[in-house]
């Protein structure tokens, strides 16, 4: 299995659970609009819901290294954000 790969994060304004909005590719597979969202509990993801139910889970050790490689996108966009306080 090969590395997951962010695509594309799309940060949220600050105030909300919801921190960013992450495309990732496993494998062969894309995935868009998974929610990276702020919990008591520290940092989860989760995929698009349809008709009132999850579309995919993840693995602990999954979900782990997508709000890793989230975190760093973000990171990536702060260090290059000149608009930036």
């Amino acid at each position: 299995m090969m590395e997951p790969t962010i695509l594309a994060v799309r940060p949220v304004k600050p105030g909300y659970p919801t921190v960013a909005f992450v495309d990732v590719q496993l494998d062969g597979l894309r995935l868009f609009n998974l929610r990276l969202v702020r919990r008591d509990s520290g940092l989860r993801i989760y995929a698009p819901n349809a008709y009132g139910s999850s579309v995919a889970t993840f693995t602990q050790e999954t979900a782990a290294q997508l709000v890793r490689l989230a975190l760093d996108a973000l990171g990536d966009i702060a260090r290059h954000d000149r608009n930036a306080a």
